[in-house]
């Protein structure tokens, strides 16, 4: 237990969360019901953390409230909360996230990640590797990173 970086962490419930129906008359023909932040949030909510085995909600790392959605536009901003501001599985908790969403939203979503602004002590660094088309495609090309995000984006609640 020496070398994990936050040995003991706090740990949250698991929110019941409750999706408002949309009324089928409310919707045409052909139409398709929007995405929201409940939606991604159900998504990404129990990945499972790389150096626990809790999901990122039961760390309180993601929540519905860090999420923003714009339907309209395609845009997804996800902000990510990581334990402790040294953690240095932030980028690869960032790359699940992003895995976990370009495999779940339509490809018409930009989504754009980062850490919650004063939570890490090298957030710029992170958020530029997250967000960068070409260092996301070169991670996912190495067959060991690619087995730790899988690992991850099985839920632990399974």
């Amino acid at each position: 237990m020496d070398d994990l970086i936050n040995p003991a962490p706090k740990l949250y419930s698991r929110k019941t969360t409750v999706r408002d129906k949309i009324q089928p008359a409310s919707l045409d023909a052909g139409d398709r019901e929007p995405i929201d932040a409940l939606e991604v949030f159900e998504h990404i909510r129990d990945i499972t953390d790389p150096e626990h085995p809790y999901s990122l909600e039961q760390l309180n790392v993601v929540s519905e409230e860090l999420i923003t959605v714009n339907d309209q536009s395609g845009r997804v901003r996800l902000n990510f909360t990581p334990t402790v501001a040294h953690c240095s599985m932030a980028t690869l908790i960032g790359l699940s996230l992003r895995v976990k969403l370009m495999r779940s939203l339509p490809p018409r979503f930009k989504v754009d990640i980062y850490i919650t602004p004063g939570a890490h002590s090298t957030e710029a660094a992170i958020n530029k590797q997250l967000n960068d088309k070409e260092r996301v495609a070169a991670a996912l090309e190495n067959p060991n990173l690619l087995e730790m995000v899988n690992k991850s984006l099985t839920s632990c609640h399974q």
